[in-house]
């Protein structure tokens, strides 16, 4: 098993770099909308004008329009960027009032997909760059301003941020390891785990793109910081009950698999639980976002599959390195056994039933062991269950207080234009907001062949009154298509401007237009006001679809009713508080996050953070059920669930506070608003799992629905657990791989049969083993 992730874990490592380099920037258009229909129309019916009008600036800080060496210049770099093959043609803007004489405008139509174009961009961008300054003595430069320019900023923006928020996040995540686990060793273990199930998921993603599949740099972005966090999530939780089960005397073999079957069956649920609520992104008709369901459903299955097959070998191999460079003298790593210990009797008759009923007695002497009482998890959740009310209370109206502000939650598109001033896309972004020509529509008017141009007289006279417009013209094909190009004044990520798109199709072409006449409107704003559209209508039928699911999977888990509805609600709650405290951010430190919430963060964010919202809740509730499969005491099994989860859930929850937090190192604005709604939820979340532990499971018709009620004067013994198997399989003195391979593979085929299996239970009559 390590052979084989080492070897997968170096393909994958060799496959990221040219990954990196194939990765497009993030498609914002939505398939099937009224802009990119439009841009397909115009590209066949004006090839000059292409799939994507792209804004040529030419700009001096000496010269004007009118010096013969500035006319020369523009000339030369319009004809040098008309040679480039994706180029439809070059269309110079006449000048608008208030225009600094210094700078010339020219519409560029660019034909092809969005990867074609992205590949034409510095082609283009070079050749009016190195006309102009040929032609003008270095007096005068171009630059390039359009959809495409954009997003070859953001993917080069993001690309620069991923790499910046995984180098603070690997040292803040091994400190909080450091802390937590009072042990370099095995913090060192988690954080190795964690960096496999990064790599090998983008290895994954990899593959994926060798065989035809768009991947992005955002796409890439997530799968990193997912797979990170999921992997010391997930490492993390089982690690720590394989130390638990070392401490009460199973050797490492047992207890790798008592780790497995409990913790790591667990952690199996909850990546199915992400992967399921990422599904419901698949709804939204954009390629982005499509693309972050397949991205979460890859790094959680790898994370998964990490945890169920690597991390149980890594603990067995590296076991006595675990404990080494203690930090802390209260936490201490059980020191390994000597061999004799671990020998055990060979019984011919009955083998397997001596070795479940000695398991089941060892497990049993642990649960006396650990009690329930003198430690301050223990008092805690006593205190908790004295005052169920008051904690509930008080823990809903926390959460709600940090929820309110949602009402004022601000959805857009942001350009983010600190992180582009610096760019050549940047620049000439300023130049055009400077003079008031911010970007460009084009209201697409298809008609019957042959047909008169459509009369276009009305519309024209109506968007030269409005103060957003600064020109608009018609121009027609001369068979089947009439084109308003109109230029805009006011900036390009500004609410007036996608709401003008709105405006033309919904109010002015109805009423300005012969009747039934088609409208579409394309370009930049278009784009943005499809999109905005689009996340804000799909959001509550994502919303409905996550909810759903996750009431649905919570009640095939728990085999209960209300632990589901609490958990959903409780979540749901939880999300919300998130979604409140990053509204207040944006008010407050508008340079960090921005002024508005980027219009996908909801989509993105909510099924991220209700997806991870699950785990806690599976394992606190997971080792509840356990505790009381022993006792039938529903108190006990509250109190010993919190006590052993605590500090789990804590540094668990740390850990992932630290990976989706180093996203705020980011300058993308999305980035950031995406690691803070997911950190944030980490920390409500534990919270609010450690507060509600009382009041939301110390119900007793909910906790028996996880098991079989007991009989008075029976005792419950349970089949053995795929642990004891381990222990009648392993060999006194076989501790090399091919053991460890022997031993896990039926526990990990058991495990997975049971989470859809009941387990069969048996009722022993007599004393308690």
């Amino acid at each position: 098993m390590l052979a084989a992730w080492l070897v997968l874990l170096a393909g994958s490592a060799l496959m990221v770099p040219g990954l990196l380099q194939r990765a497009s920037a993030p498609a914002v258009r939505v398939n099937g909308s009224p802009s990119l229909t439009g841009a397909h129309l115009l590209e066949r019916g004006f090839p000059r004008l292409g799939s994507e009008q792209m804004m040529l600036v030419f700009a001096s800080a000496m010269l004007q329009d009118d010096d013969a060496v500035y006319s020369r210049a523009l000339q030369a770099a319009i004809s040098a960027v008309s040679a480039q093959p994706q180029v439809g043609g070059v269309q110079l803007l006449p000048p608008i009032p208030g225009q600094d004489r210094r700078r010339t405008y020219a519409i560029v139509g660019v034909n092809g997909d969005q990867r074609a174009r992205q590949a034409a961009l510095p082609l283009l961008r070079a050749a009016a760059q190195r006309a102009a300054r040929l032609a003008s003595g270095s007096r005068l430069d171009a630059h390039v301003v359009g959809e495409t320019a954009l997003l070859a900023e953001a993917k080069r923006a993001d690309l620069a941020d991923l790499r910046r928020a995984e180098l603070v996040a690997v040292p803040v995540a091994l400190l909080a390891l450091l802390i937590g686990l009072a042990t370099a060793g095995a913090a060192l273990v988690v954080l190795a785990m964690a960096g496999t199930v990064m790599v090998t998921a983008l290895g994954a993603l990899a593959v994926a793109s060798r065989l035809g599949v768009e991947t992005d740099t955002f796409m890439l972005a997530v799968v990193a910081t997912v797979g990170m966090g999921l992997g010391l999530d997930y490492a993390l939780l089982i690690l720590l009950r394989y130390r638990q089960a070392r401490d009460i005397g199973h050797d490492r073999h047992q207890a790798a698999g008592i780790a497995t079957s409990t913790a790591g069956r667990t952690a199996g649920w909850c990546a199915l639980a992400v992967a399921l609520t990422a599904v419901a992104l698949l709804v939204v008709r954009t390629s982005m976002i499509r693309t972050m369901a397949a991205a979460v459903s890859i790094a959680a299955v790898v994370a998964a599959a990490a945890a169920l097959t690597l991390l149980p070998a890594v603990l067995v191999a590296a076991d006595r390195w675990l404990g080494r460079g203690r930090l802390s003298g209260r936490l201490r790593w059980p020191r390994p056994r000597p061999r004799a210990e671990h020998r055990r009797t060979r019984i011919r008759r009955g083998a397997r039933e001596h070795h479940a009923v000695e398991h089941r007695a060892v497990e049993h002497r642990a649960v006396e062991h650990d009690g329930d009482g003198g430690t301050g998890w223990s008092r805690w959740a006593r205190h908790l269950m004295r005052h169920p009310i008051a904690y509930t209370l008080a823990c809903t109206g926390v959460l709600v207080a940090a929820a309110a502000p949602v009402t004022g939650l601000r959805l857009g598109v942001d350009l983010d234009r600190a992180s582009i001033v610096q760019t050549d896309f940047g620049r000439g972004l300023a130049y055009m907001e400077a003079d008031q020509i911010s970007s460009s529509l084009a209201v697409v008017l298809p008609h019957p062949v042959d047909a008169p141009p459509v009369d276009t007289g009305a519309l024209i006279a109506t968007l030269r009154e409005d103060p957003r417009v600064a020109s608009a013209a018609p121009i027609d094909n001369g068979r089947d298509l009439t084109v308003v190009l109109v230029v805009i004044r006011t900036h390009i990520d500004e609410p007036a401007s996608t709401a003008l798109a709105r405006q033309i199709s919904r109010q002015y072409a109805p009423t300005l237009l012969p009747p039934g006449q088609r409208v579409l409107v394309t370009g930049p704003n278009a784009i943005f006001s499809d999109l905005i559209e689009e996340s804000t209508t799909q959001l509550g039928t994502v919303i409905a679809l996550v909810l759903g699911w996750s009431l649905a999977f919570l009640l095939v888990t728990f085999r209960s009713i209300l632990l589901p509805i609490k958990a959903v609600v409780m979540n749901l709650l939880a999300v919300t508080a998130a979604f409140g405290l990053l509204t207040l951010a944006t008010r407050h430190i508008p340079d960090l996050v921005g002024h508005q919430v980027n219009t996908l963060i909801p989509l993105l964010a909510f099924t991220l953070v209700f997806g991870l919202s699950i785990d806690y809740e599976m394992f606190l509730i997971h080792r509840v059920a356990e505790h009381y499969h022993h006792s039938g005491d529903n108190t006990a099994a509250v109190v010993h669930g919190l006590r052993h989860t605590a500090r789990p859930i804590t540094v668990a929850a740390a850990v992932m506070v630290t990976t989706f937090a180093a996203l705020l190192t980011a300058h993308r604005h999305e980035l950031a608003q995406l690691g803070l709604a997911v950190a944030t939820r980490d920390h409500t979340g534990r919270h609010r799992h450690q507060a509600g532990a009382g009041p939301g499971t110390d119900a007793r018709p909910r906790l028996p629905q996880l098991v079989a009620p007991r009989s008075p004067g029976t005792t419950t013994a349970r089949t053995p657990r795929p642990a004891a198997d381990v222990r009648s399989r392993v060999r006194s003195g076989q501790w090399g791989l091919r053991a460890l391979t022997r031993s896990i593979a039926p526990m990990v085929r058991r495990s997975v049969s049971s989470m859809t299996t009941p387990r069969p239970r048996r009722v022993v009559t007599g004393r308690r083993v």
